[in-house]
Parts: structure tokens; sequence; C-alpha cells
């Protein structure tokens, strides 16, 4: 399943609009899927755990790579994403907002997929898939 969901890039100098796409799927329980679009084009992709985005809607969280953590915008509650190098650098780092409300929505289908705590992986199959790289 995935939800499309307005961003903005803060460049530091102004706020570019964006889509990202959010994508969860049972296969992958612990994981989220986030491709950040302009247009058709696809600018960067992630992958980050759906708790620490969960948490990030209440309290921030993460270090380094990926940061989630509450905002107060112009337009009501957003969460502040961090992505890329450490956050005290501005290469490599984006900074985004997103809506909390509209991340609450996707992470709710998210448990409709596979429920909060819920989440399991097949070691066997993992194990497999790692050794046949």
């Amino acid at each position: 399943m995935s939800s499309l969901i307005a961003v903005r890039l803060d460049t530091g100098e102004r706020a570019v609009p964006l889509f990202a796409r959010f994508a969860y799927s049972a296969d992958r329980p612990y994981a989220v899927q986030a491709d950040f679009l302009d247009g058709l084009a696809v600018l960067a992709s992630w992958q980050f755990d759906r708790t620490m985005l969960a948490d990030g809607l209440r309290r921030p969280v993460g270090e380094g790579d990926v940061t989630f953590r509450p905002h107060r915008g112009a337009g009501g509650h957003e969460v502040r994403i961090g992505l890329g190098s450490p956050p005290d650098t501005r290469e490599g780092h984006a900074v985004l907002f997103a809506e909390a409300r509209a991340l609450k929505g996707f992470l709710r289908q998210t448990y409709d997929v596979v429920g909060e705590g819920e989440e399991s992986m097949d070691l066997d199959e993992l194990l497999d898939e790692i050794l046949a790289r």
C-alpha cells in the first residue's frame, strides 16, 4: 500500500513543494519506503523504520542519516524529516517537512496491513537472500 503526501524541501532560502510516495508492504514489516518526487521524476529514495517514523510524530528521534521530529509550522503540526549526512553539516543533507496528519493517516493504513508490534521476519529467508549476493 502507498500514499502520496505533499512535502516541502527547505533549501535554506525558500521552500520547494514536492510529493513523497510513502509505501509499506507486509513483506518488509519494519520498513517504510519513501520516494521523493518532482512530478514523475524520483529525486531520492529512502527506507526507514516504521516505528521511528511513528515516534517522530511525538518526539525527536534518529541520528545521522535519518531524523524525525515534531515541528509547528505555519500550516499546523508537521514532521521535520532530516535525510543525509549528519545534521551539523549542510553538504548532502536534505530537510523536508510533511503534514503530521497525513503521516498519521499513512501509519494507520500500515497497521491495517501489519499491526503495531506484530512484525516478524523469516530469518532463514533473509539469510538466504544475504548469502545469495
